[in-house]
């Protein structure tokens, strides 16, 4: 039986990231569940071949009539989503596991006055915190090392305080314990201990790590050399331990996380179920015709909605950004809490929540007729659209960028970024005519409106976004000139380079993003590839208008000659390497004229340190005007990105 189309066209389009990927028959039910390194490529290996090999997997693609996938950030994630899914759904093809086993946790007793820390493969409700699943077991074991090296933690199992024993075991006599048994330690000593280890456990080693350093540098100052170098291994395991996944949390028990993702006048929610700890289902809904609508306007009416009306629903659902009326939306849910979160574990799923709304939404466009889209657009991508509060994704970006020789030479570059990366078939080049001297504001002004006249004039698509290298003056100079075509409907914002601000018209404040901001480094590397185009073609423009002036002071040499000597040797010092005899060669020339050449060329070098003036480097006319760029390498791009043709400067 042949694979269907809908599934042949979906494959593609998946992305090549971590994942796990469900087999369905015609009626939804789940015939396999499978984990992939790169969901793509696995999936493909299904419809590649006939599976002579295999009878289970050839009967299992002759009953396939559906396909779903879900992404997550690492391939550990996947490995423990898929045992979740299958424990769930129990799937026909999937191998069953009798024992039913799962991976380990940490488990800390915080309901106990005086808490332990063990390994269990159990998830109770039962007030205790829960650290895990461990995919690497031996990832687990050293960060149980690390707590026993580091903190005196209690092994013993009294009912503490209602059990205390008469003497301290043999921990406290090896310095595993201090006693707390025995009153040695108080309790508030051994809570202050376990928060410790909760911020260990919990990915939160930076306080810890100072806190050892200190401990081991007053060992070493009262001569506790064997202490000292406890603590000094203990540190080395410090940061080796394997983060807790975010597929697989028990702290709050049954929750909904909600992701979301929008392009424009479509959106997706997605809805992940999270039960007993585990993720066990992903669903999702498109929405349609939300133009003029604002993000938490949609989310509120799908909440309100389709989410109210489900027939399950957990005790606590978690969104991704605040909504105009919450409480009445709680109150309409009834028993269902609301949760923002900011960091911590729930903030974690919900970035798996919106990985999976942006996975789905791009899968949408990548098979849509209406508006298809050639290539999936990345998180950085997404991550800009949420920062600038864009409306749509912005996918396709265009920079422009001005640079001249102390105002002369004055040229500029427009580079274009489809999803992240360079299309070079859409770089352009500028010279500037319009402006004398230096007037960034004034170039800028006529750079963009002669670029985007042209392609309103041809019906070209425009870009989702321009960018402006500059401060809030170059900014403003492009959207006047945007104005005046009726073309304020495209976004426009400024990089500053300087504090490294992204201005938006309209707003006095600027957008600060981290340094390690994903949106950020795109922008920095279109900002730093628009420089460099820039300033390779105002170099090149400086260099032609150097040999035309040698050559023109030479008498009897005009423009026509000029040219036909450049173009039979290349260059002004091939025609110097050149004898008069090879200068014959060229039509309009003789022996005696290239002699005479030659030594108007010998006279000008000779002339030239004591006469020449020094050549003005290229400046950048963004931000921080006036700074010098001649230095500039290329900018690294997308390996194996098609260069694509030398694109020619716009008259």
């Amino acid at each position: 039986m042949p694979v269907p189309q809908e599934i042949l066209d979906k494959i593609p389009h998946l992305p090549e990231s971590p994942g796990v990927y469900l087999w369905k028959d015609g009626m939804g039910k789940v015939l396999y569940v499978g984990k992939a390194k790169r969901l793509r490529s696995r999936v493909r290996s299904y419809v590649a071949s006939d599976h002579r090999e295999s009878v289970k997997t050839r009967a299992l693609m002759q009953q396939v009539m559906a396909l779903d996938s879900i992404v997550v950030p690492t391939e550990a994630h996947a490995l423990v989503l898929e045992a979740n899914l299958i424990k769930e759904y129990k799937p026909r093809f999937n191998i069953a596991l009798r024992d039913d086993k799962s991976y380990p946790y940490i488990k800390v007793t915080v309901q106990e006055p005086f808490p332990r820390v063990w390994v269990t493969r159990r998830l109770q409700n039962d007030g205790a915190r829960y650290f895990g699943p461990y995919t690497d077991v031996g990832a687990m074991r050293r960060a149980l090392d690390v707590v026993k090296r580091l903190f005196t933690v209690r092994s013993c199992n009294f009912d503490m305080p209602a059990q205390m024993p008469e003497r301290a075991c043999l921990d406290h006599h090896i310095g595993r314990c201090k006693a707390p048994c025995i009153l040695a330690q108080t309790q508030g000593e051994y809570a202050a201990m376990i928060a410790e280890v909760l911020d260990f456990l919990g990915g939160k080693p930076e306080e810890v790590v100072r806190k050892v350093k200190e401990r081991m540098a007053l060992a070493a100052e009262s001569l506790d050399f064997e202490r000292a170098a406890q603590l000094r291994d203990a540190l080395v395991h410090l940061q080796k331990m394997e983060e807790p996944t975010v597929v697989d949390q028990v702290e709050g028990g049954d929750r909904d996380v909600i992701g979301y993702a929008r392009d424009g006048d479509d959106a997706v929610v997605a809805l992940l179920r999270i039960r007993g700890g585990r993720l066990l289902a992903r669903d999702h809904q498109f929405v349609a015709n939300i133009d003029g609508e604002s993000d938490a306007d949609v989310l509120e009416a799908y909440l309100a909605g389709p989410y109210r009306l489900l027939e399950e629903r957990a005790h606590e659902l978690v969104i991704p950004f605040e909504v105009a009326e919450r409480d009445v939306l709680e109150q309409s849910l009834e028993r269902t809490k609301v949760h923002v979160p900011q960091r911590g574990t729930r903030r974690h799923v919900v970035e798996l929540a919106q990985q999976n709304a942006r996975h789905l939404l791009e899968e949408a466009r990548l098979t849509s007729e209406e508006q298809p889209t050639e290539e999936r657009a990345g998180d950085p991508t997404y991550e800009l659209q949420r920062q600038l509060g864009l409306a749509k994704v912005p996918r396709s970006l265009v920079v422009f960028d001005i640079s001249h020789a102390q105002g002369t030479d004055t040229v500029a570059s427009c580079i274009w970024f489809q999803n992240g990366r360079p299309n070079r078939a859409e770089y352009r080049k500028f010279k500037v005519k319009t402006v004398e001297g230096i007037d960034d504001f004034a170039s800028m002004n006529e750079v963009v409106g002669r670029y985007f006249a042209r392609r309103v004039e041809e019906a070209r698509p425009l870009p989702d976004l321009v960018v402006i290298d500059g401060g809030k003056g170059q900014l403003n100079a492009a959207a006047d000139a945007m104005r005046a075509l009726s073309l304020t409907a495209v976004p426009m914002i400024s990089l500053a380079k300087r504090e490294e601000e992204v201005f938006l018209l309209g707003r006095s404040e600027p957008v600060r993003m981290s340094r390690r901001n994903p949106a950020l480094r795109m922008l920095q590397q279109a900002r730093d590839e628009a420089h460099r185009f820039a300033i390779t073609f105002q170099r090149k423009r400086r260099s032609v208008r150097t040999l035309t002036s040698e050559l023109l002071l030479i008498p009897g040499i005009g423009d026509s000659k000029r040219r036909a000597l450049l173009s039979h040797f290349g260059s002004l010092q091939a025609i110097r390497d050149a004898t008069p005899q090879q200068i014959a060669e060229v039509p309009g020339f003789s022996v005696k004229s290239g002699q005479k050449i030659l030594d108007s060329l010998r006279v000008t070098d000779a002339l030239a340190p004591a006469h020449a003036p020094a050549l003005a480097e290229p400046r950048d006319g963004g931000a921080g005007e006036g700074l010098d760029h001649s230095n500039a390498g290329p900018t690294p791009v997308q390996p194996g990105s098609d260069p694509g043709p030398t694109p020619s400067p716009i008259p």
